[in-house]
């Protein structure tokens, strides 16, 4: 979708905007039960996990050239990879109805209209985005970004800085369970991170910065959600904003931190779209994206995600696993086979492991048990088979 390459700033940027989401403050709202030294530790060790896996799966793009669906050919071959591009489409598209509705419902608390045409203006937004192209948004991303870093030190101050501890009620989230919510919003990124990393001049430095912005950025992003609930008592963050006198601040808050992360989502179905044809030209599929999430975010209610997120790490966890061990333990290359069948079992038996481990409660959570033990089986299947690069 484009050919001029992008700088380490630009990487970063472009995941500093991915980080600030309105979708991340409120998963952060349900670590308040847990206190905020305990809910700061499961942030912090759950975005190490994800974030590390991020870095693999951006590495991997970065080094080859390739998108994310293009990486997945590698391990599952031609035809077995469009199942997963098929799936990555599918979350983007939901991604983009959701973060276009968590952004909607928030405006509205600020400055409250007839209910579309908040979806409609966010996704008037996305489109002019779309439409100037990820390589031509150097300035405009830069304007944008400093406008939220400042927005959201205020909003941290006003969080932090004027409200006092109040009690939590225990809901019974554990601290495994935290953990994984914090490894799900990295996580849902695996399947998007090699599109950008791609174009990068430098893309392993790219990687990096990628990586280490989008993780910082999103753990402040969770613990500004948690202490909305811990400091504050609210759970409703344009209310917060309206009482601290934010209005047209928090509004700008709201509508550009969303433009900026749903953008990402939207852009990359495009580009997932294009490993399913060359006939397919992604922009005006990520356009056809976009229209399809604001008409969603219209008609349907969004408003606990949890399980949507659990879904993408139970599809993509395994996935990424097994492209972990071919690329940089087995340096095995399948893309030009039609279907790989045995990584393509490997990653059925990794996705059923996570279901289960859902049910099990372990201080780490559940992918990156998930990971270790589909990566471990893909080693020993492949002994047992012998390495195949057709």
């Amino acid at each position: 979708m484009g050919s001029r390459r992008t700088s380490i700033f630009e990487n970063g940027l472009i995941w500093f905007g991915a980080g600030v989401s309105l979708a991340e403050i409120l998963t952060g709202t349900y670590f308040a039960s847990l206190g905020f030294s305990t809910g700061l530790l499961a942030i912090i060790i759950g975005h190490i996990i994800g974030c590390g896996m991020m870095f693999f799966a951006g590495f991997i793009g970065g080094k080859t050239r390739k998108s994310a669906m293009e990486t997945v050919k590698m391990s599952f071959g031609s035809t077995g990879a469009l199942l997963f591009a098929v799936l990555n489409i599918l979350q983007l598209v939901g991604w983009t109805a959701i973060m276009i509705y968590d952004g909607s419902l928030a405006a509205a608390g600020i400055f409250n209209i007839a209910n579309w045409v908040w979806p409609v203006i966010i996704g008037g937004l996305i489109i002019i985005w779309i439409l100037v192209g990820i390589e031509n948004l150097g300035k405009i991303n830069t304007v944008a970004m400093a406008a939220l870093f400042i927005l959201t030190l205020v909003l941290s101050f006003i969080i932090f800085g004027h409200g006092s501890l109040k009690p939590v009620a225990n809901d019974g989230l554990t601290f495994g369970a935290a953990v994984e919510l914090a490894v799900a919003m990295p996580l849902s990124w695996l399947p998007l991170i090699s599109d950008y990393t791609r174009e990068a001049k430098e893309p392993t430095k790219a990687t990096w910065a990628s990586v280490i912005v989008y993780g910082l950025v999103s753990c402040w992003m969770y613990v500004i959600g948690m202490g909305i609930s811990i400091f504050t008592g609210e759970s409703d963050i344009a209310q917060i904003m309206v009482k601290a006198g934010l209005g047209i601040a928090g509004l700008l808050i709201i509508v550009f931190s969303t433009v900026t992360t749903t953008f990402l989502d939207a852009w990359s179905a495009g580009i997932s779209s294009e490993s399913l044809s060359k006939n397919i030209n992604g922009k005006w599929i990520a356009v056809a994206a976009t229209v399809i999430g604001m008409i969603g975010a219209i008609v349907y209610p969004m408003d606990d995600i949890t399980d949507f997120l659990y879904l993408i790490g139970s599809v993509f966890a395994p996935m990424i696993a097994v492209q972990i061990a071919d690329f940089f333990i087995l340096h095995q290359d399948f893309s030009r086979k039609s279907v790989c069948i045995q990584n393509m079992l490997v990653w059925v038996v990794g996705f059923i492991t996570y279901r289960w481990l859902m049910g099990v409660d372990t201080i780490l959570g559940n992918t990156l048990p998930d990971m270790v033990i589909t990566i471990v089986l893909s080693v020993i299947v492949s002994l047992l088979f012998g390495k195949k690069n057709d």
